[in-house]
């Protein structure tokens, strides 16, 4: 006989083990099914290198630490012992000529540091992070724990303060109409559009502009958690158990089953089944969904065209993870020691044509021998993640996944993925005096196509779960039959990247998952409703 449950959730990664914890507290028998030996998803901190380097191997950057509202409905610090690092310094960006362009949490510290390249662009970054800020307390952080309106009802809302017509004006530029209007300095141009687009969003494409002020704002506001990214999905793990919820890692989805247009319960490939006796979420991406797990023959053609439609990504992650001799030192550091203690580098980038060209280039499926990248080292933040004295380091650059030369399985040969790694480390070399070859322990590589092999809800390694575009976005992602967490499947519910808001570790879209489900099934909500999103919706900005 099928094991009974209230609800069935597909996916553990951040969305899924929100959507389990909200609903298993809320007193709900809670299945959560996930194909992997660990929950998580890309929360991952494993010891990859050597013994005692901790390597946050996806996620590593909590850029709603401070607004999501999963961190204090599910008592984070105070029951789970989970806390985040907030360093001063957020983003650097050195020059060949030894100069650093800084941006720190302090909006002043950031003024002295851009006013070295320009005095003019220093008070326009003064003016953008006030007006920046403002948008993302009052409009965009609000929205991201709301379902989206449809766009007419957007406009509208929009039109109705000077907040939201700016925002709208800002959504109908591009990324590089925006920075190239504020800003002089090509290389506070270059951070900057660097900054705005580099987690997927095309720097020539308009009507997704919105996400431009979120970047912004929160390239400020990024934290580390203490002891690994996974310790965030381990306290959710651990609330689900808490409130007798429960999980089956190691399985593999057969069906999702379906009678009469309704989701019944889920069919696994060993025969298992597991009956929902209220409704299945799934947090995993449309393809999955609809077409492997639903299957076709339980949808209209219509709806099947538009999931067959929708876009990936135009770009993965290349990344690189090392365990460190030496705690590293940047040569700019010798007049700044801050430099130091920053927590993201660009590196190799210091003008807007070289930026744009490297975009250019990977979009087409090349990587061109003049890139840049990004590099963090978490242990300098966090002295748990790597023996004293020593350091781990996360070093990323975007990358396509299907190359012109060679296609997607060349990212398989050892003597690429080998030259790629000293490429990487030769560019960081560069700014730094002990991170050279001799320096490094132990390397470890994922690729675009590593990313997709481990997390198979990542096609082509995007890690969004879909392309941020203008038809797929809001109320449009993944479709408008869709955005509001309901499906055309009666007791059917999606709570994953691929719905509004989006990707990264948000958590938007579990959270009004759990919202939409606790709804439609008349379950008490032991939560709240965010204070920022009650304030937002009494103004009119949402």
């Amino acid at each position: 006989m099928a094991d009974k449950f209230d609800f069935i959730i597909l996916g553990a990664g951040p969305n899924g083990l929100a959507i389990a914890a909200y609903l298993s507290k809320a007193g709900q028998r809670v299945l959560l099914l996930e194909k992997r030996l660990e929950e998580g998803g890309g929360l991952m901190t494993e010891q990859v290198t050597l013994p005692d380097f901790y390597h946050n191997t996806h996620a590593l950057y909590m850029m709603m630490a401070d607004m999501a509202p999963v961190y204090e409905d599910f008592e984070f610090e105070t029951r789970w012992d989970v806390h985040h690092v907030f360093p001063d310094l957020q983003v650097a960006l050195p020059t060949r000529d030894g100069r650093c362009l800084c941006f720190y949490r302090d909006v002043d510290k950031t003024c002295q540091s851009i006013a070295q390249f320009s005095d003019k662009d220093a008070r326009a970054y003064r003016t953008m992070h006030g007006r920046y800020d403002e948008m993302m307390r009052k409009i965009l952080g609000p929205q991201t724990y709301v379902p989206m309106d449809p766009a007419p009802l957007m406009a509208h809302k929009a039109q109705l303060t000077a907040l939201g017509r700016e925002l709208s004006e800002l959504a109908e530029m591009t990324p590089q109409e925006i920075i190239c209007g504020m800003y002089e300095n090509d290389v506070v141009r270059t951070a900057l559009l660097y900054m705005g687009t580099h987690w997927g969003l095309d720097y020539a494409q308009s009507g997704v502009s919105y996400m431009v002020p979120i970047y912004l704002n929160r390239m400020v506001n990024y934290q580390l958690t203490r002891g690994g990214s996974h310790r965030v999905s381990n306290a959710l793990y651990k609330s689900i158990f808490a409130h007798q919820g429960q999980i089956r890692q190691s399985v593999r989805i057969k069906r999702i089953l379906v009678e009469r247009g309704e989701a019944r319960g889920v069919l696994l490939e060993d025969g298992r089944e597991y009956l929902a006796e209220k409704a299945v979420v799934s947090t995993l991406n449309p393809h999955q969904t609809f077409l492997d797990y639903v299957g076709r023959e339980n949808l209209e053609q219509d709806f099947v065209d538009m999931v067959e439609n929708y876009m990936w990504e135009k770009w993965s992650l290349n990344n690189l993870h090392l365990a460190l001799n030496d705690v590293p030192h940047f040569k700019a550091a010798d007049h700044n020691p801050d430099i130091d203690k920053a927590l993201f580098y660009i590196l190799g980038f210091e003008g807007m044509k070289e930026l744009t060209d490297y975009y250019d280039a990977i979009t087409i499926g090349d990587l061109p021998e003049r890139f840049g990248l990004t590099c963090t080292f978490p242990s300098v933040h966090d002295s748990y993640q790597a023996p004293a004295g020593k350091a781990t380091a996360y070093i990323s650059q975007m990358a396509p996944y299907d190359l012109r030369d060679g296609g997607k399985d060349r990212w398989y040969k050892r003597d690429f993925r080998a030259a790629r790694a000293e490429q990487m480390i030769e560019l960081v070399s560069r700014y730094t005096t002990n991170t050279d070859k001799s320096r490094i322990l132990k390397s470890y590589m994922t690729t675009p196509v590593d990313i997709e092999n481990k997390y198979a809800t990542m096609v082509k390694g995007g890690y969004k779960h879909g392309a941020y575009h203008p038809l797929q976005m809001g109320y449009l992602r993944p479709n408008q039959d869709c955005s509001q967490y309901r499906t055309p499947i009666k007791n059917l519910y999606v709570g994953g990247a691929s719905v509004a808001p989006g990707g990264m570790i948000i958590w938007g879209p579990g959270y009004n998952c759990a919202n939409a489900v606790a709804e439609d099934y008349g379950i008490e909500k032991w939560w709240q409703q965010p204070e920022m999103v009650r304030s937002a919706i009494e103004q009119g900005y949402v």
